[in-house]
């Protein structure tokens, strides 16, 4: 999955907006372009979707191997990820918290 595509996916999902070719409507007659939302890409874009997805629990930290390290749990599921830059590790770990098979 790319992440342009997983990006649609998180919007609609987590987000609760719908997806256009060229936008994000947000709600309320707006709208946003796509390259204004990017959380793999953007860190403070990572934090918001990991603040609208509510989780229950969420930690980040280095692993033993300096690694960046994300956990996120929703609805009981666990979401993991260990990825560079730390806005993709989030990303990752929301979506697969949420069921979405992402690649490594």
């Amino acid at each position: 999955m790319t992440d342009e595509s997983l990006t649609a996916l998180l919007a609609q999902k987590v987000m609760g907006w719908n997806v256009a070719p060229d936008r994000f409507l947000v709600g309320n007659r707006s709208w946003i372009p796509r390259w204004r939302f990017q959380p793999a890409e953007k860190l403070d874009d990572a934090f918001r979707l990991l603040e609208k997805a509510d989780p229950e629990h969420y930690s980040m930290g280095l692993d033993g191997g300096g690694h960046f390290c994300v956990q996120v749990r929703i609805g009981g599921t666990l979401g993991v990820a260990r990825e560079e830059p730390k806005a993709r590790a989030i990303t990752l770990a929301v979506a697969r918290s949420l069921g979405i098979e992402v690649d490594e």
